[in-house]
């Protein structure tokens, strides 16, 4: 069953419950009358194109100094141009605009310039954890490769335990 606004005969979009002094109130309202009580918040939707486009503009340090002047040899894109549109023309660009490229990628992924993967939250920083265990496999293949195998067994072992802990 549909509800109607409480103020007029038009569909109710918004419901809100509120408890006063143990007394539960319900509010069914049109759009109209929600912003009348100040219960809708008009949401501004700026396409996903257009803020990107903002972004890059933004953060692209202005298109001043040499970025400006990089052209793709492969497509002929220029950076002037990847700044207006958001858009690299082919897997080059990236290369070709390194220089304006790599300060905007930085601070879009707060830092980090090269994908590590994901890690559950469990098992610690996902970068320190894949370090580790390449050092230990790197200890392990040394110890093979000088005919340890006390060590070897040691290290399969720690191997084993580190990686069911972090599983």
């Amino acid at each position: 069953m549909k509800r109607k606004c409480d103020k007029c005969d038009r569909p109710a979009t918004h419901h809100s419950v509120e408890i006063i002094k143990g007394q539960k109130i319900e509010k069914n309202l049109c759009d109209e009358h929600a912003a009348e009580e100040g219960l809708l918040v008009k949401a501004v939707h700026t396409p996903i194109n257009e803020l990107l486009s903002n972004f890059v503009k933004i953060h692209s340090g202005g298109g001043g100094g040499e970025s400006k002047d990089l052209t793709c040899d492969n497509c002929g894109l220029t950076f002037a141009e990847f700044r207006e549109q958001s858009l690299v023309g082919c897997p080059e660009c990236y290369r070709a605009f390194e220089k304006g490229l790599a300060p905007l990628l930085e601070r879009a992924h707060e830092g980090a310039t090269h994908h590590v993967g994901k890690v559950p939250a469990r098992a610690g920083s996902g970068e320190a954890r894949q370090q580790k265990l390449m050092r230990l496999r790197k200890r392990l293949s040394d110890a093979v490769s000088a005919e340890d195998y006390e060590m070897a067994a040691a290290l399969r072992d720690d191997i084993r335990r580190f990686e069911e802990k972090s599983s």
